[in-house]
């Protein structure tokens, strides 16, 4: 059956994403740490001493997990963890309620600005301009990244944060979510990922085929039925021609 949608994860199937959130957990800690000292030096409060010195990104994430094991529908939205465990270390630390909220936001800002610091494979850009004109674009992602952010996001009709709906890959949801939306049945649809577990196997579970980007992923004979790997994204349109022949 001819496809009709293709679905795609984003981090490190569209750009390489390594980077990237080194450079945001970082760079959005020290962002608070730094106009944290500098506030409370002007009120007159650096008796306090350094954020930083007494939770360092350590109890930062140790405070995260903590979260996320206490609201396991929650797991997968990164922001909401995020923002409600620096609320906890900043009122630890000795703020009010009201200014560890306002702190925790505008860090969270900064994260988000930096998490947007993105450089898409410069195949990209062509290759979904190319495929809106055949297909149903959509994206499925466990990322938070503010895609709406991105000149990208004109490529896709549907974008689906899967943590946010509190259903993260392998979740069938965010699959069957966009799907609707797509107003594509499975048998019709193409996801294309670069995770065994949350994006090739929930996808085959679905009746979708699957292209998964992996470079080192075995040849194509020792893979189930309807999975297709690629070393890169760029391989795509390729694939699509050989896949439209047989």
């Amino acid at each position: 059956m001819s496809l009709r949608a293709i679905t795609f994860d984003l981090d490190d199937t569209l750009w390489d994403n390594r980077g990237v959130m080194e450079r945001t957990e970082t760079g959005h800690y020290a962002w608070l740490d730094e106009a944290l000292a500098d506030w409370l030096a002007r009120r007159g409060a650096s008796g306090l001493g350094r954020f930083s010195d007494r939770y360092p990104q350590a109890a930062y994430l140790a405070a995260r997990r903590r979260l996320a094991e206490q609201h396991p529908l929650r797991r997968g939205d990164f922001s909401w963890l995020r923002e409600r465990a620096l609320v906890e270390l900043l009122m630890a630390f000795g703020l009010t309620r009201s200014a560890a909220w306002l702190w925790a936001s505008a860090a969270m800002n900064r994260f988000h600005a930096l998490r947007l610091d993105v450089s898409p494979h410069p195949e990209v850009e062509p290759l979904l301009e190319g495929l809106g004109r055949r297909y149903r674009l959509g994206a499925i992602t466990n990322g938070n990244l503010a895609l709406h952010r991105l000149a990208l996001h004109r490529h896709f009709e549907v974008a689906i944060a899967a943590g946010e709906i509190q259903a993260p890959k392998p979740d069938a949801r965010p699959f069957l979510a966009a799907l609707a939306r797509l107003e594509t049945a499975p048998s019709r649809a193409l996801h294309v990922g670069d995770s065994w577990k949350e994006d090739v196997m929930p996808a085959l579970r679905l009746g979708m085929r699957a292209v998964w980007i992996a470079p080192e992923a075995p040849p194509a004979g020792s893979l189930p039925e309807g999975v297709h790997p690629l070393r890169h994204v760029r391989e795509l349109p390729a694939l699509l021609e050989r896949l439209a022949t047989r």
